[in-house]
C-alpha cells in the first residue's frame, strides 16, 4: 500500500505546481492578449529563435510574458505584439506597420523562407501558426530563372467564439500579398492583417479537443491498435514458450531433486550452486545504486500518466509535461535513497551511504551533463532552448534545497528499517568455478536476445513517440502508451526469468549483473532506433543534431536503469522462490 499512497501524494503536489488554466471571458470590442512566442525551421523543433530576431513590426517596447518553468524549459519566449484583435470585432487588411528593410534583412528573411521557416503565437492561451513565406522553383516561375523566394505580408485570423468565450483561431497567410525578396535590394513593405469572427456551439472546455484530432485519423488510430495487437501476440507467444520449455523443465528438475536419483541427479545443474547463487554482487554500491535509480524512474512513469488521464497534460500545454517531469524527479528522490541503502544494507554495513550518493547521480549526474553541453550551444546559437542564469538557479536551488535532503532522508531510512535477507541459505567462502561457457549462453548473446523480442514489442509506439517529440505529431492515446509499457515490463521480467533459469541450469551463479544487462539491452536497441529515425526524417545541422542525439541518449539511458531493474527483480523474486522450493524438499 505505499506506493500507491506515494503516487497519489506526489501527484497532489505536482498539482500545486502546474497552473491550471482557467476561462476568461470577454465583452464585444475587450483587447484579448495575443503573444508572439518564437519562430524556427520546420524540420528543426529544437532550433527556435525569438519571434523578433527577424525584422518584424514590433511594438516601441518589447515586453516579455511572465513565464513558468516549465514554458522556461519548453523554449518559449512569449513577448506583446502590435496586433489587435479585439473580441467579436472584424477587420479588413489593417496595416500593421510600414518597414524598411535593407539588404541585410531581406538576405535574413529569404534564408529564414529557404529553410521552411514558420512562426507561433498564442492567441487566448490557444497556439496558432503560419509561415512566413514561400519558394517557387523554375517550373513555378514565368521567367524560368527561378527559384524565387516571396515574403508574405498579409495575415488573415479566422476566430470561432461561443457567446463571450474563444474557442478556436487559425492564421492564415495570403499567398496573393507578397514581395519577391529574391535579389538583395532595399525595400519597403506594408504588413497587414485581417480578422474575422464566427460564432460557433462548441463548448468551451473541448476547444483543446481538435489539437487531438490529428492522432486519431483512421489510419493513425489503426496503427496505434496494431502496435497494439502485436505486442500482446509477442507477450502471448513468450508465455507460451516460458510455460512449454520452462515451467516443463523446471517441474522436472524439483521433482529429481525430491527424488535424489543419482544419475538423474546429474543433469540438474542450478542445485549445485546454491552455496554460490546468493553470493552478493561486486561492486555492491553500485548495483545498488542502479536498483534505486531505476526505481525511482520506473515511479515516474505511472505518475506522469496519471496526470494524463487528469487531464493536467494535453497537447500545447506549454512545459507541463517538463515541469512534470523536473518535479517528479525531484520529490522521488526518497526513493532512489530509500531503495540503494536498504539493498545495499542487506548484505554489508558499509557501503550504503556511497549506493545512495551514487543513486542521486547515477541518472542525474551525465544528464546535467549533457544539458550543460546542449545549453551551452544552444547559448552560442542563440535558440530559446537556452536557459536563462535565473532558472539554472531555481534548478539548482530546487536540488540542494529538496533533492539533496530527500535522498539523505530515504537512504537513512532505508539503512535503519533495511528489509531481511529473504534468503537464509548460507554463501561458501570461495566463489565456485564457473565452467567453460557457449557463445550463445555468454552475455552478449544474451543481451541480444533479451532486448531484441520486448523492442519488437514496441517499435511503432516508439516511432510515435519520436515523431511527437521531434516532428509535429500530437500523441493523444496516452492509454495505448500505458498498456505497451506494462507489456514492454511484463515481456522484460518473463524473458529474463527464462535466461536466468538457463544461467543457473548451466552452473553459472553470477546472474546479479547479467540480469541487470539483459533488461537494459532494449535500450540498446531504442537507442539504434533513434539513429535510423534521425537518418530517415529532414533534421539538420549541428545544434539540432546535438539535441537530438543528447536528450535520445539521456531518454535511453533511462530506460536501460528502467528495465534494468525490472529485470534484476523479476530474477531475484525468481531465484528466491526455486532455492526456497528446493530448500523445503
Amino acid at each position: 500500500m505505499k506506493i500507491p499512497k506515494l503516487l497519489f501524494l506526489t501527484s497532489l503536489l505536482l498539482l500545486l505546481f502546474i497552473p491550471l488554466h482557467s476561462a476568461y471571458t470577454y465583452n464585444v470590442r475587450d483587447p484579448v492578449p495575443l503573444f508572439v512566442n518564437k519562430i524556427g525551421p520546420l524540420h528543426n523543433p529544437s532550433e527556435t529563435y525569438q519571434y523578433y530576431e527577424l525584422v518584424f513590426c514590433h511594438p516601441d517596447q518589447v515586453l516579455e510574458k511572465k513565464e513558468s518553468l516549465g514554458e522556461i524549459l519548453n523554449g518559449d519566449r512569449l513577448v506583446n505584439a502590435l496586433y489587435e484583435l479585439e473580441f467579436a470585432v472584424n477587420k479588413t487588411h489593417k496595416v500593421l506597420c510600414q518597414q524598411k528593410l535593407n539588404r541585410g534583412d531581406v538576405a535574413k528573411f529569404r534564408d529564414a523562407i529557404k529553410k521552411d521557416f514558420y512562426y507561433q503565437m498564442y492567441y487566448d492561451d490557444l497556439p496558432l501558426w503560419a509561415f512566413i513565406g514561400k519558394v517557387e522553383d523554375e517550373s513555378w516561375t514565368s521567367d524560368g530563372k527561378g527559384p524565387k523566394y516571396f515574403l508574405f505580408l498579409h495575415v488573415h485570423f479566422d476566430v470561432l467564439y461561443n457567446g463571450n468565450q474563444v474557442i478556436e483561431i487559425d492564421a492564415f497567410s495570403d499567398p496573393s500579398h507578397v514581395v519577391d525578396i529574391t535579389e538583395d535590394i532595399d525595400i519597403k513593405v506594408d504588413f497587414t492583417y485581417s480578422v474575422s469572427w464566427n460564432g460557433v456551439s462548441t463548448a468551451y472546455n473541448s476547444r483543446m479537443d481538435r489539437y487531438s484530432r490529428a492522432s486519431l485519423l483512421p489510419i493513425l488510430y489503426k496503427t496505434h491498435w496494431f502496435s497494439f495487437i502485436n505486442s500482446i501476440v509477442i507477450l502471448i507467444l513468450l508465455l507460451g514458450l516460458l510455460t512449454l520449455l520452462f515451467v516443463r523443465h523446471l517441474k522436472n528438475d524439483l521433482k529429481k531433486w525430491s527424488i535424489g536419483d543419482e544419475e538423474e541427479d546429474k543433469e540438474v545443474g542450478w542445485k549445485y550452486i546454491h552455496g554460490d547463487v546468493f553470493r552478493s554482487p561486486t561492486n555492491l554500491p553500485l548495483f545498488s545504486a542502479v536498483l534505486g535509480s531505476g526505481t525511482q524512474l520506473l515511479i515516474m512513469v505511472p505518475i506522469l500518466f496519471i496526470l494524463a488521464f487528469l487531464g493536467v497534460l494535453y497537447p500545447y500545454s506549454r512545459g507541463a509535461l517538463l515541469s512534470s517531469i523536473l518535479i517528479t524527479y525531484i520529490l522521488t528522490s526518497a526513493v532512489a535513497g530509500y531503495i540503494s541503502a536498504s539493498f545495499c544494507s542487506q548484505y554489508s554495513e558499509t557501503g550504503w551511504k556511497r549506493g545512495a550518493l551514487l543513486a542521486g547521480i547515477l541518472f542525474f549526474g551525465p544528464f546535467l551533463f549533457m544539458a550543460f553541453i546542449l545549453n551551452t550551444l544552444a547559448a552560442y546559437f542563440g535558440v530559446t532552448a537556452a536557459l536563462p542564469l535565473g532558472t539554472i538557479v531555481v534548478i539548482f536551488l530546487l536540488c540542494v534545497l529538496v533533492a539533496v535532503p530527500l535522498l539523505v532522508l530515504g537512504g537513512v531510512v532505508g539503512h535503519n528499517y533495511k528489509s531481511e535477507l529473504q534468503s537464509s541459505i548460507v554463501t561458501k567462502k570461495c566463489p565456485r568455478e564457473i565452467p567453460s561457457l557457449a557463445w550463445f549462453r555468454k552475455p552478449p548473446a544474451q543481451m541480444f536476445l533479451g532486448g531484441l523480442l520486448p523492442f519488437s514489442a514496441i517499435i511503432l509506439e516508439l516511432h510515435n513517440l519520436c515523431a511527437t517529440i521531434w516532428g509535429h505529431k500530437i500523441y493523444t492515446v496516452p492509454a495505448i502508451l500505458f498498456i505497451t509499457f506494462i507489456i514492454l515490463v511484463v515481456l522484460t521480467a518473463m524473458l529474463n526469468i527464462g535466461l536466468t533459469y538457463f544461467q543457473l541450469a548451466v552452473e553459472d551463479h553470477e546472474w546479479w549483473w547479467r540480469s541487470v544487462l539483459r533488461g537494459g539491452s532494449t535500450a540498446i536497441f531504442m537507442f539504434a532506433y533513434c539513429i535510423y529515425f534521425y537518418f530517415k526524417s529532414n533534421m539538420s545541422g549541428i545544434l539540432q543534431t546535438s539535441f537530438f542525439f543528447g536528450y535520445s541518449a539521456c531518454m535511453c539511458y533511462a530506460f536501460f536503469l528502467m528495465l534494468g531493474t525490472i529485470s534484476f527483480q523479476a530474477s531475484l523474486l525468481f531465484v528466491r522462490r526455486i532455492y526456497h522450493a528446493v530448500k523445503n524438499e
